[in-house]
């Protein structure tokens, strides 16, 4: 199924709004990236304290190709009302067969709190199930990472369990807590 790269979701009540990532949002996400650091890097295996907007401009080049082929649909989160990149977010590792995907979130640490990543989540899955007929949409987070578990569980993701191992950080890994979304808990 081909989805318009043009597509924006918005949520009127707080202003939210998610498109598609662009090579022109690379100041904005590395701004919120850089400011964002000592939390990022305890949970997400891509950050590094070096980041730069060369490395940002590399993932956004991917991205567009990604998304004609239907294996990466990456979006800005923006605060509308005074359009500001308050972090990103996607669904990736997508199994066609199975119509299984993984969902991902981050925000920026001086926004976090606000509930943007709750409804972010909420809009992405609604995306997943609508746009691309997925029939699961997986959130994996790190056990102790309470702040995206307490994200999953706003946005309607039922706990299934944890999961030894799954999650690399660094040169090691960690155990993941999974949560799973279907289309009846959220549409």
């Amino acid at each position: 199924m081909k989805v318009p790269r043009d597509l924006e979701i918005k949520h009127y009540d707080r202003k939210l709004l998610l498109r598609p990532a662009e090579l022109e949002d690379g100041p904005a996400i590395l701004k919120a990236i850089q400011m964002s650091g000592a939390a990022l890097s305890q949970w997400m295996d891509w950050y590094r304290p070096d980041f730069s907007l060369d490395i940002t401009t590399e993932w956004l080049k991917t991205l567009s190709a990604a998304w004609e082929q239907g294996t990466n649909f990456q979006f800005v989160i923006m605060d509308d009302e005074i359009q500001q990149c308050v972090g990103t977010c996607g669904i990736n590792h997508i199994n066609q067969t199975w119509l299984i995907a993984n969902l991902g979130y981050w925000i920026r640490t001086d926004r976090t709190g606000e509930g943007m990543a709750t409804d972010a989540a909420k809009l992405l899955a609604l995306f997943g199930f609508r746009h691309l007929g997925l029939r699961r949409i997986e959130i994996v987070t790190g056990v102790e990472n309470w702040g995206s578990r307490r994200v999953a569980e706003k946005a309607r993701a039922t706990f299934e369990g944890i999961l030894r191992n799954r999650l690399k950080l660094g040169e090691k890994n960690i155990d993941a807590a999974m949560y799973s979304i279907l289309p009846e808990d959220i549409t």
